[in-house]
């Protein structure tokens, strides 16, 4: 088990090949991700996994699998899109709804960042989400990152509060 960060509740590591069924329940689940475009066919959730993998091997940073400590679950997925350069880095964290409400985002996501200012390139980080989704936005502020302001996003095809935090 290739574990990057842990926390008091959770761990966090590289996604494996058999976490495709508990990603059904975040990935998967239209009702968790009806703020970030909707949710993705089980059947490309394999590939999403692989991909996760291949991004942690080849850059050092992903999103990786969140795993409650106490029943070995995955509950979830934090950690980080990396687009063009490792250098400026999105921060994303989805859940199932079994694990909303018990403070795992914000556990993730501050365990994330943490593990960002330990990698040599990483120098920003950003982040948005939907206006509604205000529980997510609290998190942003809650771990530190500065809002920046309203800006549009094609995934998501509309303007959404961007937030960022400076490492360098």
């Amino acid at each position: 088990m290739n574990v990057i960060a842990e926390t008091e509740r959770l761990q966090l590591r590289v996604f494996e090949k058999n976490d495709v069924e508990d990603a059904k329940a975040f990935w998967g689940n239209e009702e968790v991700m009806e703020h970030c475009s909707g949710a993705i066919p089980h059947e490309h959730l394999d590939k999403a996994l692989e991909a996760y993998a291949s991004c942690h091997e080849t850059k050092g940073l992903s999103v990786y699998a969140v795993i409650e400590k106490e029943s070995g679950r995955v509950v979830g997925a934090a950690g980080f899109n990396v687009r063009t350069t490792q250098e400026t880095v999105e921060l994303i964290y989805h859940f199932a709804k079994s694990a909303w409400g018990k403070g795992y985002a914000t556990e993730a996501a501050g365990a994330c960042v943490d593990f960002a200012k330990k990698h040599p390139r990483v120098m920003n980080i950003y982040a948005s989400a939907d206006p509604k989704n205000v529980g997510s936005l609290k998190i942003l502020e809650k771990i530190g990152f500065e809002y920046k302001g309203m800006k549009w996003f094609d995934d998501t095809n509309q303007e959404e509060p961007y937030y960022e935090m400076n490492l360098s």
